[in-house]
């Protein structure tokens, strides 16, 4: 029998809840533990609540504790409108962070598009408590995607080619995406894209991968390195106006856990040696049939790059 779209979006949210209670996802893990600073010589690290970047914390953590480094994990806090404050206030020592959607954070005016730019730009605008150490190659930048289908039927390659259709688009993504000023109003601003309706569903996970293979949506937010993409055979539609900057891997830390010269050192070791290919390859093997366990994951990159 063939389930209808709705039945199909439920059954994602269903999934989605077994997978979150699973991993600890259904509760804010600050809401949980002490806020205050962590101990001297300890680190304490956390991520946002999406799979790349919790799998970023872990090969942060697992290489400082190889190195002799005290650390306590905190993944999976949500996002960036919740784990910054966070880590300024202290109760966080370090986050694997995005350079692009970083500083349009930290400064919604911010205009730079340009990598070298980018990152030049938040380590000026950073809180004087907090350090951006050297940013990877490795990118992973939000995209509009669309399916194959839809790419070809509606002739489109470009956000550009979208704009005559947003007036019937209904668009999926995060639920912040629709403030922030690369999300909705970026594309408003430089696209003129006034979508017919936005449907909060999930950072580049099940939820909004599942609406737009079953039409629910026509088009979403998914990130340039997520493993659905080419598995379902989506199309990645190009920004000639660049809405979306660099969005380059890059920690970012307390300051005063930069003292131990083993913390900074590891860090960049792992930023010299992670590009945007590996990092593919990653989320590749966690959406795999077997579902590896993360942690295992981030002790065969280590070892692979030569970090133990």
């Amino acid at each position: 029998m063939t389930r209808s779209p709705r039945a199909l979006l439920l059954a994602a949210l269903a999934a989605v809840g077994v997978l979150l209670a699973g991993c600890g996802g259904n509760s804010d893990p600050l809401a949980t533990q002490p806020a205050a600073p962590s101990a001297q010589g300890t680190v304490r690290i956390g991520s946002a609540n999406f799979t790349e970047n919790r799998l970023l914390a872990e090969i942060y953590a697992t290489a400082l504790e190889q190195k002799g480094v005290a650390v306590e994990r905190r993944f999976g806090i949500g996002s960036r409108e919740t784990y910054f404050p966070a880590l300024q206030r202290g109760e966080i020592d370090l986050v694997p962070d995005y350079t692009g959607n970083l500083l349009q954070f930290l400064d919604p005016q911010a205009t730079a598009t340009a990598s070298d730019q980018v990152y030049q730009q938040v380590g000026a605008k950073l809180p004087p408590n907090l350090q951006l150490l050297p940013q990877s190659a490795a990118e992973d930048k939000d995209a509009v995607v669309v399916t194959r289908a839809f790419a070809t039927q509606n002739n489109l390659t470009s956000i550009e080619d979208l704009t005559r259709l947003c007036p019937t688009v209904s668009f999926g993504g995060p639920p912040e995406f629709q403030q922030r000023p690369y999300g909705i109003p970026g594309l408003q601003r430089l696209y003129g894209c006034t979508f017919k309706e936005f449907r909060a569903l999930d950072a580049g996970g099940p939820l909004t991968v599942a609406a737009l293979r079953d039409g629910t949506v026509q088009a979403a937010d998914l990130f340039t390195t997520d493993a659905s993409i080419p598995q379902n055979d989506f199309v990645v539609l190009a920004d000639p106006r660049s809405n979306f900057a660099a969005q380059n891997v890059v920690p970012v830390i307390n300051r005063a856990k930069t003292s131990d010269p083993r913390v900074a050192d590891t860090l960049n070791q792992i930023s010299q040696r992670m590009d945007t290919a590996q990092l593919t390859a990653l989320n590749a093997r966690l959406a795999g049939p077997d579902r590896p366990d993360p942690a295992q994951v981030a002790r065969d990159w280590l070892n692979s790059a030569g970090i133990r």
